[in-house]
């Protein structure tokens, strides 16, 4: 029986064999690896991570897409987690003495920036991560300072990982096609990011862009003062979008007048 792809959640299922293969020769799996994925669908990329890898996890909430799963692959060889990837504990999936998990998966445009915060948090147990996300939300995340794309995900992801725009998949893969473009991103977790509390860090990067419009003393004013501003190396009279990580976490690391609010 045909799937009908459920708005509610974000389905777009990849079809285009040669966009697949080009996926998997990017991510490269390996036998032994520890590979989970986001959103198998309709199982397009799960079959060819599966020619791979000797045990895939995957993480699905549609239950009829968790049905089709369970029966069509031995749970010898696929372990199925109908579960909400939003709240999953990815910690809980095993992994061999001195492995870490691969993460890999179509990921829905609508929880795309929520799900990957939530993967940031176990990022010191991830080997590397490769979405494919709405082209925007990676133009975003690869963004530099000075770019009207440079903003909260940028400054907060490009803390934690090393990433890279791999190429950009066109709606017509698709069934049924987005009204966007997509992109394929790989995701490698810094081995030593900038010290910093990632929640002060995550307080001063929303306020900073919380009026991007204005100049960062303004927009951070009542949080730091322009001194403060001046002691982490940035010029109080530029936008929140041309102030670089390194100078973010730096005023993060001063103690704030107050707690914005």
């Amino acid at each position: 029986m045909k799937h009908i792809a459920r708005k509610r959640f974000g389905q777009n299922f990849l079809t285009d064999h040669s966009v697949l293969d080009r996926i998997i020769s990017v991510i490269q799996p390996e036998p032994t690896d520890s590979m989970v994925e986001i959103g198998p669908g309709l199982a397009a990329m799960t079959r060819l991570l599966l020619q791979g890898v000797n045990r895939l996890h995957v993480v699905e909430l549609d239950r009829d897409l968790v049905a089709r799963l369970k029966k069509e692959f031995d749970p010898a060889h696929l372990e199925v987690h109908s579960a909400d990837a939003l709240k999953f504990d990815f910690g809980q999936i095993p992994v061999a003495a001195g492995q870490k998990l691969r993460i890999v998966g179509n990921l829905p445009y609508n929880i795309s920036s929520p799900l990957l915060f939530h993967l940031a948090d176990i990022a010191t147990r991830v080997q590397d991560q490769h979405f494919m996300l709405q082209k925007e939300v990676v133009e975003r995340m690869v963004a530099e300072p000075g770019s009207k794309a440079f903003g909260r995900l940028s400054v907060m992801l490009q803390w934690r990982y090393h990433m890279d725009l791999m190429f950009i998949v066109p709606p017509s893969a698709f069934d049924p096609p987005p009204r966007v473009d997509s992109a394929i991103v790989r995701m490698i977790p810094k081995s030593e990011p900038l010290k910093c509390d990632q929640k002060k860090l995550e307080a001063t990067v929303t306020k900073a862009f919380s009026q991007r419009r204005k100049v960062i003393r303004n927009c951070v004013l009542g949080m730091y003062t322009e001194e403060q501003l001046v002691q982490a190396g940035i010029d109080p009279t530029l936008r929140p979008e041309a102030v670089g990580l390194e100078q973010y976490v730096a005023l993060a690391n001063l103690e704030p007048v107050k707690t914005a609010a």
